[in-house]
């Protein structure tokens, strides 16, 4: 007997009740490119069908052409209870369908290029989170700009032009907000509000954010797909090949502390929340939030910062100033190795424990050192790895050194994000190593015309 694929939007009536009424069924893989299961809402007030689709070949294929052919299964248990006839729960649907279809098991193996966009958006998302990369972006992503218009797209239906309107409408629209949530009072469930959008981009600044947004989701999918067709499960990479994402619209990111300005947000910080050591071993180490929240106390060896985990999943060691060095020595003496190196307290019970540091935990304290600091703006903590970047190259650290540390590959990164200098430091280059030629330099003596 096949085994049930979960998921979550179509397992329960409560969950199925919170999609959106559409004459497309609402589709779900069971066997890559020859199963699908589909639930089909039409209207609010009725109960929902399930509906099977299956390949059956271009020779035999109905519905206008189609390799597929679709069949209803039943009415969905929103309603009423299941009796594994005429109303069918998730499971009884999935079996239904595979009985039909003449397939005891899902079949991972699947036919080249007979995949949808859904299915190889969400392989590679399994696939970032896996590998410990940018997966819960590319998640959002996914599901707020790609699978919404193309999810239901076969990969070998896509054209360069049909990416390339979607490309453009998603430039045109306006940015989201963010939106909570509430909870559902029937249920008892959190729901989200309604979607909230800015006002639609007119300035050209407003025009090169928004086109710079959708090329990092063009990327997502590109990325997606790129996969698929390097594993052999779709033919031809040609259509997305030929979608070029839009040209000069990413900007470096402003803002680097001077010396002076990075000494004065240490001193500013909060000692015994633990946050001066945090955002002190940032100012030292170019390392991200993540990187540092990570770290282990053996993660220090050799004079050296050991990070295992990275936002491109590869390792690296990053090298330390002397004072880095003691620094680190002084944070980790006498501590387990195992032990996390960056702890702040939390109070449990009446009682202080140590803990380490979780998502955005850091922002509010970075707002509260740059206001006591009297930085303005206010600087994120991801601006610490802008200064260590930033500073270092205008020392003269070697740009390859700097893309090291940082974890790129190479020096483009560097140049684009982290090479921006200060003008004192232009003037103070020029002046320190622009050539000289010994010639004397002009008197204040002006020369009188001579009359003849």
């Amino acid at each position: 007997m096949a085994r049930t694929v979960r998921d979550s939007k179509l397992e329960t009536r409560a969950a199925r009740s919170r999609l959106k009424v559409s004459k497309d069924p609402h589709w779900r893989t069971l066997v890559p490119g020859e199963l699908h299961i589909g639930y089909r809402k039409r209207r609010a007030d009725a109960p929902g069908k399930w509906v099977m689709r299956r390949y059956v070949g271009r020779d035999e294929g109905a519905d206008g052409g189609s390799p597929y052919r679709k069949e209803t299964l039943g009415l969905a248990d929103d309603y009423r209870d299941a009796d594994g006839a005429s109303v069918l729960s998730y499971s009884d649907a999935q079996r239904l369908a595979h009985e039909r279809a003449g397939a005891a098991a899902p079949n991972d193996a699947g036919s080249p290029g007979l995949l949808t966009v859904r299915e190889v958006v969400e392989d590679y998302i399994a696939f970032l989170k896996a590998e410990r990369r940018s997966g819960r972006d590319a998640e959002r992503r996914a599901r707020e700009f790609i699978l919404p218009e193309l999810g239901g797209l076969w990969v070998a239906e896509l054209t360069t032009d049909r990416l390339l309107q979607w490309r453009d409408a998603m430039a045109a629209k306006p940015a989201r907000l963010r939106t909570g949530a509430i909870r559902d009072r029937e249920s008892g469930e959190r729901v989200r509000k309604p979607q909230r959008y800015r006002p639609a981009p007119a300035t050209p600044g407003e025009i090169r954010a928004r086109r710079a947004t959708v090329n990092r989701t063009v990327t997502v999918l590109k990325g997606a797909l790129n996969r698929a067709f390097k594993l052999g499960r779709v033919n031809d990479d040609l259509s997305w090949r030929r979608l070029d994402p839009f040209v000069k619209v990413d900007v470096a990111r402003p803002g680097h502390l001077s010396v002076a300005e990075a000494q004065r947000l240490i001193n500013a910080t909060n000692a015994t929340s633990g946050f001066r050591d945090l955002a002190h071993g940032a100012l030292l180490t170019g390392c991200r939030y993540g990187e540092l929240c990570r770290l282990l106390v053996g993660d220090f060896q050799r004079g050296r910062i050991v990070i295992r985990e990275s936002k491109s999943g590869k390792p690296r060691d990053v090298r330390l100033t002397e004072e880095g060095v003691a620094f680190f020595r002084a944070v980790t003496a006498g501590r387990p190795t195992g032990e996390l190196m960056f702890l702040h307290p939390v109070q449990r019970d009446g009682e202080t424990a140590m803990e380490g540091w979780a998502k955005s935990q850091q922002a509010r304290l970075m707002l509260d050192a740059c206001r006591v600091a009297g930085i303005v703006p206010a600087v994120g903590f991801h601006q610490l790895r802008h200064t260590w970047a930033s500073l270092a190259v205008m020392n003269g650290l070697p740009l390859m050194i700097v893309a090291e540390n940082l974890g790129h590959s190479d020096t483009r990164m560097v140049e684009k994000h982290y090479g921006h200098l200060t003008e004192d430091y232009r003037d103070e280059a020029i002046r320190t190593s622009g050539p000289r030629f010994g010639v004397a330099a002009p008197t204040n003596v002006v020369p009188m015309e001579v009359r003849r």
